[in-house]
């Protein structure tokens, strides 16, 4: 048996009277997992039907975490959400160009559903009632999106611990250590992970990684070369369709820095 993680069903014994053993670990329909310093693969959650994944105007996202994301949640062949939380600072954000926040309007026409929060003032976050209904989902990002605040304000009456940018760095402290479950009242489960500096893919290979970019999928295989990598090769279907506008030349420059850091000895994803 291996190491139980955050989501999974599993068989105990009870040990006494007060304490029960965990003997089997069921079969998993998924893993999220990610890279960590060594490149090794470590699991976050197991059994989702959805990640959330968390953006606010501060700290500002890096400009590929993204699609870091949604690479690993398509690699599980469940739907991902971006979550726009601290929507309500958004106006007086100053807004890198090119980055996550620049481009909320083209996830969206990719089909992506992008649902903005606030913990402090409208929207609120009962937009998200529908969205973790009946569901087992989990909150990814960075540290100081607000991930545990969102918990907090879905779960009053539980008492989690949340923090504040650090008012030298503007980045966010890991105020969630650990990776939590709460059961929602009207159903579903909510899975709280610890903030992240940086998201670091497990390893995937370069065809699985294309994978997770959904407009690539109606080009892929029409490439000249069967092994082609999208990265400039003549023939190739995928460059072809952002030559003529139907692909964001973004998303496209995106992927290949991902196939770049991945093909790289040692290097992070």
């Amino acid at each position: 048996m291996g190491r139980p993680c955050c989501g999974d069903r599993v068989t105990v014994r009870r040990a006494d009277d007060e304490s029960a053993v965990v003997v089997a670990i069921e079969p998993r329909r998924n893993e999220f997992a990610r890279a960590d310093a060594r490149q090794r693969r470590q699991i976050i959650a197991a059994n989702l039907d959805r990640v959330l994944i968390v953006i606010a105007p501060a700290p500002p996202p890096s400009r590929d975490l993204v699609e870091r994301y949604l690479v690993a949640v398509h690699s599980l062949g469940i739907e991902p959400v971006l979550v726009l939380n601290k929507a309500d600072l958004l106006n007086g954000a100053a807004i890198e160009p090119g980055g996550p926040l620049d481009h909320l309007e083209d996830y969206r026409r990719l089909g992506y559903t992008v649902l903005e929060t606030s913990c402090k003032a409208a929207p609120g976050t009962s937009v998200l009632d529908a969205a973790l209904q009946n569901r087992v989902s989990i909150l990814v990002g960075q540290s100081g999106v607000g991930k545990s605040s969102l918990v907090q304000a879905l779960l009053p009456d539980v008492d989690i611990r949340t923090g504040a940018l650090s008012q030298v760095t503007g980045l966010g402290r890991h105020t969630t250590t650990v990776t939590m479950l709460y059961h929602l009242p009207d159903g579903g489960d909510l899975i709280d992970s610890p903030g992240v500096r940086d998201f670091s893919l497990s390893p995937v290979a370069v065809d699985r990684l294309a994978q997770g970019f959904r407009e690539f999928r109606p080009y892929l295989g029409q490439c000249r070369f069967h092994n082609c990598r999208h990265a400039g090769e003549p023939g190739c279907a995928v460059q072809d369709a952002a030559r003529s506008g139907v692909i964001n030349q973004r998303r496209l420059a995106n992927y290949r820095e991902l196939v770049r850091m991945m093909s790289s000895p040692g290097a992070r994803s």
